[in-house]
């Protein structure tokens, strides 16, 4: 079955296909008669459903974050396209193309990922090179981070986003970083490699993007030094002094307290780490939303609530997709 997209729907169409349930809601109208309003999504968008006939039996098939396939009719109401559905069952893993739903990093994730662990390499220092490799030859952790977005908004919201992040700033390091005195750049390296890992157990990334539990209670610095300090714990005689400076750099990589760092930079290294990490997230929060309105005519951006400001769009950009071949 060849999967039709939200941002394909079309008033009067009839359409079979898979999507994510985001909202559930069994109520009544007006005159009493149960009906399920749904609120339905894959990766261009989100859209609402109804079911007006037989309720009551669909509503015990299925609970949010469930995938359904639906035969629905598209309608329009108050101006906004709305999907009566007609037939709906649940749908088993199998049959569903987690790409349709989640929104996938352009850059070649295995490439990146090569290109990473090269970088890597080069660390000198044995204990944090240790420690790197620790990290790396640990299966369940590299399948996660080749997955993880880096955020649920604002900065690389997408499959890989993590992985492509990391590996930004890093080629940053490599540009800025010797040109300052006194860096240790091993420690830098490090830091840039690790800063944040613990967004894979504060991400969930296998239907949306959303907050963990650990996630919302501890956040990704507090969950990203206990993994460092968990493998560091495995590396006999790790120097503790070394250790204190690579927790330093996770701790500090959000720069003030109001952004959520419990410290602020105090070395070189962490200086420049929350600085380069401050500018990929940022660069790549103006190319999205630029991106989500490249449609729209007019040479700025509408308001952005967390960036506070209008965005001046450019008249053309280079290529931003990477060949997966």
């Amino acid at each position: 079955m060849e999967k039709t997209f939200v941002n394909q729907l079309k008033k009067g169409q009839t359409v079979e296909s898979i999507f994510l349930v985001k909202e559930k809601t069994l109520t009544k109208t007006k005159t009493g008669n149960p009906y399920l309003a749904l609120r339905l999504a894959d990766r261009t968008g989100e859209v609402d459903g109804r079911v007006w006939e037989n309720a009551a039996d669909f509503a015990p098939l299925f609970e949010p974050d469930d995938f359904i396939k639906v035969r629905a009719e598209v309608d329009e109401f108050q101006g906004t396209l709305q999907l009566r559905i007609l037939k709906l069952k649940k749908c088993v893993d199998a049959e569903v193309l987690l790409d349709d739903f989640l929104p996938k990093t352009p850059m070649n994730i295995e490439k990146m990922f090569s290109e990473l662990r090269g970088i890597a390499s080069s660390v000198q220092q044995p204990f944090l090179r240790e420690l790197l490799d620790a990290f790396f030859e640990d299966e369940d952790f590299v399948r996660r981070f080749k997955l993880a977005p880096a955020a649920k908004a604002v900065h690389h919201v997408y499959i890989g986003g993590l992985l492509e992040h990391t590996l930004a700033v890093i080629q940053l390091i490599l540009l800025v970083g010797d040109r300052y005195r006194g860096i240790n750049r091993d420690l830098l390296l490090t830091g840039g490699i690790l800063h944040d890992i613990g967004k894979i157990s504060e991400l969930s990334f296998d239907r949306a993007f959303d907050y963990t539990d650990p996630g919302r209670l501890l956040g990704h610095i507090t969950l990203t030094v206990e993994m460092i300090d968990e493998k560091i714990r495995s590396i006999p005689e790790f120097p503790e002094d070394l250790s204190m400076l690579l927790k330093h750099i996770a701790l500090s990589h959000h720069g003030e307290y109001a952004f959520g760092s419990p410290k602020r930079p105090k070395t070189l290294e962490a200086l420049l780490l929350h600085q380069l990490d401050d500018l990929d997230a940022k660069v790549n929060g103006f190319l999205a939303w630029i991106e989500k309105e490249k449609d729209n005519s007019s040479r700025w951006t509408s308001y952005h609530k967390l960036f506070e400001r209008f965005i001046f769009k450019p008249e053309s950009r280079g290529p931003q997709v990477e060949d997966e071949g």
